[in-house]
């Protein structure tokens, strides 16, 4: 959803009155404290290079994107039931939108569009969050705290300048919730993930066509990118493709390097739709078969994958399906060779936001194991995308090719 600016090429599929749900939610869990969820303000300089984005947890609460300035409010204590929560919007200025496109009046029809009872213009939050703070004596920040080499988070930094003017306000941490909120996908979350999936499948299936010895790396990521197009899907992040010596490196992105006869490729990529991720890794032969030494080095990897899939279950912590990988990776003698974490969250961002405490139904997460030999020029990782359920979990990245036999298959077709 968008106050100004071209629609997204996917029309949005989380319902207005899900968005609405969510804000409710989180004016409940406040427990009668004031909050404010800001939107960031875009960078004049950056807009010819990339589309700006709001806050992923303004997105969240709002659907609205590419609106700087915006913030939504949270106010218990307000008399008025409609004014509870309040969505800010920067002020009109014709001369900008010659540039940027016309944006919307505060009437009813953007108060239908957006699902807020009460809109208006961000000079009003300045009064309207002073006038919260004195009412209810306690703000709540709900933006991550940033580490103190960064710049302070927005609305702590905002709450600081407020307990200077009102005396007695308490600034309480409640930063869990939205991340929390986010973790447990709804149906409709899940159903756009799927969407990402379905199109990253387009994406590998095509490049299991293609890989051989001769092309590059990046004609290999040109061959996913229009195989995700295909149903709908952009790129959810640079891509990586490694091979040889290159997959070795977990973020290898100068895509410039010949596929040798011989080589492994690490390829990383994945897709999303409407705002919604995937995160896929595959590691292909270049010959379209592995050697034996390669397949024995594999199959530790997709054991390591598939033992951490098992451990991936509601009352399970990360920590606990890390350690069902170690295991699998250390008995084979590789523990000093996987060296990174076994998952993350995924959804709107790729690296989702992450509440504390153990899984739960609803969470989607990545499972990725990988061993890296930089002296054998070898590296191998096996990434697919899972959704925890009240009986452990289902792979929604299964149809991609993961075993030796499926792989070379799927590769004998070139």
């Amino acid at each position: 959803m968008l106050i100004s600016g071209p629609m997204e090429a996917c029309a949005p599929t989380i319902s207005v009155d899900e968005y609405r749900q969510r804000r409710q939610r989180v004016l409940h869990a406040l427990e009668g404290a004031a909050a404010v969820v800001f939107a960031g303000t875009e960078v004049a300089s950056d807009s010819l290079r990339s589309r700006w984005k709001t806050d992923r947890f303004f997105w969240y609460l709002t659907g609205i994107d590419q609106e700087g300035g915006a913030a939504v409010l949270f106010d218990p204590s307000a008399e008025d039931p409609d004014r509870r929560v309040t969505l800010f919007l920067r002020p009109r200025d014709p001369e900008m939108e010659r540039w940027d496109g016309g944006r919307s009046p505060l009437d009813s029809a953007l108060k239908t569009k957006t699902g807020f009872t009460s809109l208006l213009r961000t000079g009003s939050l300045p009064g309207r969050l002073t006038d919260a703070a004195r009412r209810t004596k306690r703000l709540a920040c709900l933006h991550p705290f940033a580490s103190y080499a960064a710049d302070i988070s927005p609305d702590f930094a905002v709450f600081k300048k407020v307990c200077d003017r009102v005396p007695g306000v308490a600034i309480e941490d409640r930063t869990e919730i939205l991340p929390g909120m986010r973790a447990a996908k709804s149906p409709a979350e899940v159903a756009l993930i799927e969407r990402a999936v379905a199109a990253t499948v387009a994406g590998y299936e095509a490049a299991l066509r293609f890989v051989r010895p001769g092309v590059t790396e990046q004609e290999i990521a040109d061959i996913l990118t229009a195989g995700f197009r295909t149903l709908g899907g952009e790129p959810a992040f640079e891509p990586i493709v490694g091979t040889g010596i290159h997959g070795t490196v977990l973020h290898h992105i100068d895509l410039n390097h010949v596929v040798n006869d011989g080589d492994l490729i690490v390829i990383d990529y994945a897709a999303a739709c409407c705002g919604y991720a995937s995160d896929v890794t595959r590691t292909l032969p270049a010959a379209g078969t592995f050697t034996p030494e390669q397949r024995g080095l594999y199959e530790v990897v997709l054991e390591a994958n598939l033992a951490a899939m098992d451990a991936a279950r509601p009352g399970a912590t990360i920590t606990d399906v890390q350690n069902a990988t170690l295991k699998v990776i250390s008995a084979a003698g590789y523990a000093d060779y996987f060296i990174h974490g076994i998952s993350h969250q995924l959804g709107i961002e790729v690296h989702d936001a992450t509440p504390d405490g153990p899984l739960a139904p609803g969470m989607v997460l990545t499972i990725e194991p990988g061993i890296y030999l930089p002296e054998r020029g070898v590296g191998i990782r096996i990434e697919d995308d899972i959704l925890i359920n009240a009986s452990g979990n289902v792979n929604l990245t299964a149809a991609i090719p993961k075993t030796v036999e499926a792989i070379e298959a799927a590769m004998a077709t070139r």
